[in-house]
């Protein structure tokens, strides 16, 4: 009997050998000597093996799946053998065989069509919605009503019609139970004409079945709900961050949680795969245009050569990005307007101000309970006729508002000025900060709006405070980083999963605003 079983099993060693050889294998070569391997199992005396395999449902669905993945190996090259195990159930995981219609002798799940000539005792009618039961209307982009009536073509109306003709077919058996679902993905639902008109006729007479809807939700709910509590981490000093940006420092105020994921866990988020450029992006090409163009101001250039001078240095920023039709479509026209209204401005401002740098970078170390570094990265700098410096922050995204600066929750240009008066910026010596302004680049009917902030002394000594005052807090190592402690302030934020946040508060979910 050994030698019967050595030989069922000889079909196994080729594979065998092929997965302890050492060295990667073409995924291909492997999926083919599986099959091979399975289909001389399978066989008997009687019967091939393939046909025994690839038989019945499941059989002509797991065929259907490695001919697919048979004719995209290729693609993924050589592997490591140990892996193809693995490799394999994940491609059998999301394979689902559902068995064919006729298999249970009292169920059946019918379309419309076919419940017409269909009796049973108990008749549930499902998905009575409009644009479900009945069906929403088919938009005819070749002719309207009036044209199909003209060509005698039935009218479009007449599915409706018909619709209503089933349901009353339907509902014409000795028990019955209408359902629709209230939403559907999340978005609220329209009852059925016929449910509509059955409940304004009826109303109270027609049983209702809440008590199951009650049975149902009892299947799912716990006997008890533990209240979570949110998380503290409050790591030693030895691993909390001693060097932050400005743009950082905001979101420290705002979600220490999120400083605590990125900068002591290392955790940073993936970019998606193959994501299209969005507002992030498009606000890295524009800072990375005017950053070209002013790099290479030329003395009395003429207006149409800045602007051709402009136009050349967006290009060289959008790159291969102008080759998407949707970025030539819409984010390159308003890059035109934008180099207008900038020239526009630039021609205004004339010989008062003086560009000094521009994404210039700077650190400033602060005297503070523990070591601490503040760095920043300014879009540019401009000194005025009487010396003083004019901070310029470039928008894509919305500006914060007068309050959120005024509260605290956006110092990111405060403290770019308070940096500046302290010479933190290479090359640009200690002088006071007069103006601190948004460039709000939208490209729309005002391409850019300017939007200074009041009040600049108060807000930089304010910033420089508050500042302080926060690495001190966090000097003591009782002091936990939080999650999403002011969520007005915060939002979503993207370490939310990694704290939890759904499981131990019902914060409603704001949409995210991409800032540059």
């Amino acid at each position: 009997w050994i030698a019967e079983l050595k030989d069922v099993l000889a079909p196994l060693t080729g594979l065998e050998a092929l997965l302890r050889g050492g060295g990667d294998c073409p995924l291909g070569e492997l999926l083919a000597r599986h099959i091979e391997a399975a289909e001389a199992v399978a066989a008997t005396d009687e019967e091939g093996g393939g046909e025994r395999l690839w038989s019945g449902e499941a059989g002509e669905a797991l065929a259907s799946l490695l001919a697919e993945a048979r004719a995209s190996a290729d693609i993924l090259g050589k592997t490591d053998p140990a892996a193809y195990p693995a490799f394999f159930d994940a491609l059998l995981e999301p394979l689902v065989v559902r068995p064919r219609y006729g298999r249970h002798p009292r169920l059946a799940i019918l379309g419309t069509l076919e419940a017409r000539l269909f009796h049973a005792d108990l008749m549930i009618l499902g998905g009575l919605n409009e644009g479900s039961w009945p069906p929403a209307p088919a938009h005819d982009p070749w002719m309207s009503r009036a044209m199909r009536e003209t060509f005698g073509l039935p009218p479009a109306a007449r599915r409706a019609g018909q619709a209503a003709h089933d349901f009353l077919a339907a509902a014409g058996a000795s028990e019955i139970v209408l359902t629709r679902s209230t939403k559907r993905d999340g978005t609220p639902t329209v009852p059925s004409r016929w449910l509509s008109r059955l409940d304004a006729l009826a109303g109270k007479a027609i049983p209702r079945a809440d008590h199951l809807l009650r049975f149902h939700r009892l299947l799912d709910t716990p006997a008890r709900v533990a209240r979570l509590a949110p998380p503290r981490p409050a790591p030693p000093l030895s691993a909390r961050p001693g060097k932050l940006s400005v743009t950082q420092v905001e979101t420290w105020m705002r979600d220490p949680y999120a400083i605590y994921a990125r900068h002591i866990l290392d955790l940073k988020p993936l970019d998606a795969l193959e994501e299209d450029p969005g507002a992030l992006r498009r606000g890295t090409v524009l800072h990375d245009a005017l950053d070209r163009f002013l790099r290479e101001r030329r003395a009395g250039e003429s207006r149409e050569a800045a602007r051709e001078r402009l136009l050349a240095c967006g290009r060289a920023a959008f790159g291969a990005l102008l080759e998407r039709p949707a970025v030539a479509a819409f984010w390159w026209p308003r890059f035109e307007a934008i180099a207008d209204a900038f020239l526009e401005i630039e021609h205004g401002r004339g010989g008062e101000f003086e560009t000094l740098g521009t994404e210039i970078r700077g650190e400033l170390a602060l005297e503070t309970a523990i070591p601490f570094i503040l760095t920043a990265k300014a879009d540019r700098i401009d000194r005025r006729r009487d010396g003083r410096l004019e901070i310029i922050d470039y928008k894509t995204g919305s500006p914060p508002s007068g309050k959120q600066i005024e509260a605290g929750f956006a110092p990111q240009l405060p403290l770019e000025g308070w940096m500046a008066e302290k010479g933190a910026f290479p090359g640009i010596p200690a002088s006071k900060v007069a103006g601190l302004v948004f460039w709000h680049l939208k490209g729309t009917r005002q391409p850019i709006e300017l939007k200074g902030i009041r009040d600049v002394e108060a807000q930089i000594r304010d910033a420089k405070e508050g500042l302080v005052r926060l690495v001190n807090c966090f000097a003591d190592e009782a002091t936990p980083y939080l999650s999403n402690p002011r969520p007005r302030e915060a939002g979503w934020g993207e370490y939310d999963h990694l704290a939890r946040v759904d499981e131990w508060t019902m914060l409603p979910r704001l949409p995210e605003e991409s800032d540059a």
